[in-house]
């Protein structure tokens, strides 16, 4: 049997009120599970979406904050859509055409790290896209 590899971005957070309103209320991710190895210890918390497993950690040395996924996608419009109609402050994503023929919509959450949604444009019966 060949090997297969599933990657699991960790981002950095500082604050777990403002990650489960970025990622659960605005991105529409559900928290799979939560770790403390005490009531004073950080937290590391697994959320997820559709597929996408993200792990969130207050560990000073889990990650760097600051740090992009590539994610890639279908059916971003439909996710735009959702996602900009519950009018979240701080994060307004627009949808652009990338060099790589690809549509990308990029969301930066409260502490820098960066999701990078990427849906490959599709070309028919040989025509250019654009």
């Amino acid at each position: 049997m060949p090997a297969t590899f599933h990657a699991i971005p960790i981002f950095r957070i500082f604050d777990v009120a403002k990650a489960q309103e970025f990622y659960v209320g605005f991105l529409g991710f559900r928290v799979d599970w939560e770790h403390r190895f005490d009531e004073t210890a950080p937290l590391y918390m697994q959320v997820s979406r559709d597929g996408l497993l993200l792990h969130l950690s207050e560990h000073h040395g889990d990650a760097c904050p600051g740090s992009t996924a590539v994610v890639q996608t279908t059916g971003l419009e439909a996710y735009h859509r959702e996602i900009t109609a519950k009018g979240y402050r701080f994060m307004r994503p627009g949808i652009e055409v990338a060099p790589w023929n690809a549509r990308v919509m990029e969301v930066i959450d409260p502490f820098g790290n960066r999701l990078r949604f990427n849906e490959p444009i599709e070309t028919l019966r040989g025509a250019p896209s654009g």
